[in-house]
């Protein structure tokens, strides 16, 4: 054996010797005062399943699109255990796909949509869900006026939610009604009187442009609501009663009235309705049958000098039917989700958001909590005149069928070019009745 050899074994068998000489030290235990251990809850994580609420609206265009992406934010945080998976769909392009959402096996919860026909068309097939617990719990049949609880009810119940709109009135030019001492009419007698006073001095009384017949059918609106009352009105839109009925004759008696006087324009079918507005600005004409958005049409000047008065009353027995186009929301009949619908109805149908909407979008509130200093003097009087309203319609071609305003519409302008064929024309729309409703 080498001594390289000899010396490893010598140093092997000696840490031998030390390894069982010598015990296992033994572990040194370290006391800590009690008042600096700290004690640690380990957390299991947990996977927490939110509830959901799926939203479609149509608000594309970009204000209204972050107003609402504002509101849903809102909402969660008031309902932080609510998830909302929220779809902004281009305005034209939700019109076109709604009966697809309505009528799949998992629609959207809640949608924005328009009163009148246009809910009701839906409301009548099942498919838009009975809200009356939510209107009674929230005690909207008191802080709503009557004619949008009218507007969104079928039957007795419930299944709208109205929470936006604008009027229609006579508008008209206060300083021609002062230069020949006249006041706003409220009788279709004084009405007419008012026609002759500014005939006699050179004035047209009103002016439209029906080259697009729209405006014409608010005058048959209004006409049918007043003398018929706002429920047929109502009826006959929904098909439930016939054009040929000399109730609606009548109504085209009333309207031969204005005509036959001189009370409209010369040749309005040359105008659309903003190129009628040139006659009032000049003061050639004193009146105009109108949505409350004719003010963004005018200068500032003729808008300091317009002002409106309720459509004339014709047959005092009669309710009082007006026209104002409303928006708002819904829940599906067969939403996957509806007590969180029915929360977000809820807070949507509030003074609290109704009035984030006043600031934010200008828009009238259906909700009369909602603090009325936010309007200027103008939507105020609109306001009240809703507010005195029995029934508010939409407005001829929301209220009825798109085929069948468009024969309505249609039918008007014909009219207006020779009154005598009425009789003709009414035939006509019962027979595009019959067919369109048949459907």
């Amino acid at each position: 054996m080498s001594k390289k050899a000899f010396s490893l074994l010598v140093v092997l068998a000696v840490a031998a010797l030390l390894l069982t000489a010598c015990p296992a030290p033994t572990p040194q235990v370290i006391e800590v005062p009690k008042e600096v251990v700290v004690e640690k809850k380990v957390e299991v994580p947990v996977e927490v399943t939110k509830r959901l609420l799926i939203y479609n609206s149509y608000m594309g265009d970009p204000v209204p699109r972050e107003a609402d992406m504002e509101l849903v934010q809102m909402f969660e945080e008031k309902y932080p255990d609510i998830d909302v998976v929220h779809s902004i769909i281009a305005h034209e392009d939700f019109k076109q796909a709604i009966r697809a959402y309505l009528t799949a096996s998992t629609p959207p919860d809640v949608m924005t949509w328009f009163a009148g026909n246009r809910a009701r068309f839906f409301i009548d097939k099942g498919l838009i869900m009975d809200i009356s617990d939510v209107w009674e719990k929230e005690g909207w049949t008191q802080d709503y006026p009557k004619g949008f609880m009218a507007l969104s009810t079928v039957d007795g119940k419930q299944y709208f939610l109205p929470t936006s709109w604008y009027w229609w009135a006579v508008y008209y030019r206060k300083s021609i009604f002062d230069k020949y001492g006249i006041q706003p009419p409220t009788t279709w007698d004084e009405f007419l009187a008012v026609c002759d006073t500014l005939k006699q001095n050179g004035i047209a009384a009103i002016t439209i442009g029906t080259k697009y017949p729209w405006t014409a059918a608010g005058w048959f609106d209004y006409l049918n609501m007043r003398v018929n009352g706002p429920e047929f009105h109502i009826n006959l839109m929904l098909g439930k009663e016939k054009y040929d009925d000399p109730r609606v004759r009548k109504v085209f008696d009333y309207w031969r009235q204005l005509i036959d006087k001189g009370c409209f324009i010369e040749n309005p079918a040359a105008y659309a309705w903003q190129e009628a507005l040139e006659p009032m600005i000049k003061g050639e004409a004193a009146m105009y049958l109108m949505g409350d958005f004719i003010r963004d049409s005018v200068p500032d000047e003729i808008e300091a000098d317009l002002d409106f008065f309720r459509f004339p009353i014709i047959d005092p027995a009669v309710p009082i039917g007006e026209d104002a186009p409303t928006d708002g929301y819904f829940v599906a009949a067969n939403a996957q989700h509806p007590e969180e619908a029915k929360l977000f109805l809820a807070f949507l149908g509030s003074a609290e958001v109704q009035e984030y909407y006043a600031k934010r979008l200008g828009r009238l509130a259906t909700n009369t909590k909602v603090d009325m200093s936010l309007y200027n003097p103008v939507q105020q009087k609109g306001i009240e005149m809703i507010k005195g309203a029995d029934y508010v319609a939409q407005f001829y071609d929301r209220d009825t069928t798109p085929e069948m305003a468009e024969k309505g519409m249609a039918a008007f302008i014909a009219f207006w070019d020779d009154p005598d064929t009425i009789d003709a024309l009414l035939a006509d729309l019962e027979k595009a009745r019959q067919e369109i409703f048949a459907e």
